[in-house]
């Protein structure tokens, strides 16, 4: 297999942000002498098919499912995050959002009400929401929602479904969320952040675990000291990066744990 693929698409919030993913995967596959194509993959393909494949080269998956060995991966290299809260790790969170003009002032607010969650293997969109509300759950109240609208699949769709009244709060990935905000601030400019979950191990590049040693490691390398290059600037701005930090598999493992808390108390599903 002498070409393999790279794809951004968790990240790539639009043609914009994919254009300088595409940029940034192109420069780290010539510094790590691999032949990438990039593989363009937009929602609603389902991207645990895409992380199945034999020929992925670097391609961004979420932690989650690298946890729950969902696909035979080798991870790479996580983004950092060029915000405050991140400070200077490869991690993220999920930001809560409801509309603009909802009456909510605290997370509680929204209890009794309609929400939602992606996808059962998702961490942004299910398994960090899930754990968030443990706090809130008593015996007297094992639902918190009314309404619990799911799997709503993507990011967009939780943030198309706050928009539109349909759910009155939605977990949305907070590096996502940002970079939309920096690419599409008008689709964000009518939803607000109500509470943030604990951060995570952020999703990672990952190849496919039958390549060859030798590129893996030459591509863990090139996206490791890519900021450092001096094409790096050319693409850190437009998508909020300060560079990335070396991940394996027993960096999700955490992920794990919070799964195994909320299904010991009786919470498989976010309620």
């Amino acid at each position: 297999m002498s070409t393999r693929i790279a794809n951004a698409r968790m990240y790539a919030v639009t043609p914009e942000a994919e254009a300088a993913w595409r940029g940034l995967l192109a420069e780290v596959a010539a510094d790590a002498q691999v032949a990438l194509e990039y593989l363009a993959y937009p929602a609603p393909q389902p991207l645990e098919v895409l992380w199945s494949r034999p020929d992925l080269g670097v391609v961004l998956m979420c932690g989650y499912p690298v946890a729950l060995r969902l696909a035979p991966v080798l991870p790479l290299a996580a983004p950092i995050p060029d915000v405050p809260w991140a400070e200077g790790r490869a991690v993220y969170r999920t930001d809560l959002i409801v509309r603009r003009d909802a009456p909510y002032a605290r997370l509680e607010d929204t209890f009794g009400g309609r929400s939602g969650y992606t996808v059962a293997h998702s961490q942004s969109g299910f398994n960090a929401w899930r754990r968030h509300l443990l706090d809130h759950r008593a015996a007297g109240r094992p639902a918190l929602y009314a309404e619990m609208h799911g799997p709503l699949v993507t990011a967009r769709n939780v943030l198309e479904a706050v928009r539109a009244g349909r759910i009155d709060v939605g977990p949305l990935d907070a590096y996502w969320h940002l970079l939309l905000a920096r690419h599409a601030p008008q689709l964000v400019a009518d939803v607000r952040v109500l509470a943030s979950t604990a951060v995570a191990p952020m999703p990672c590049f990952v190849t496919a675990v039958d390549t060859p040693p030798a590129q893996a490691q030459r591509l863990r390398e090139a996206l490791l000291g890519a900021a450092s290059r001096p094409w790096f600037e050319r693409y850190a701005t437009a998508l909020a990066l300060r560079g990335f930090a070396p991940a394996e598999a027993a960096t999700y493992e955490v992920l794990l744990d919070w799964d195994r808390e909320a299904n010991a108390a009786g919470y498989p599903l976010p309620a």
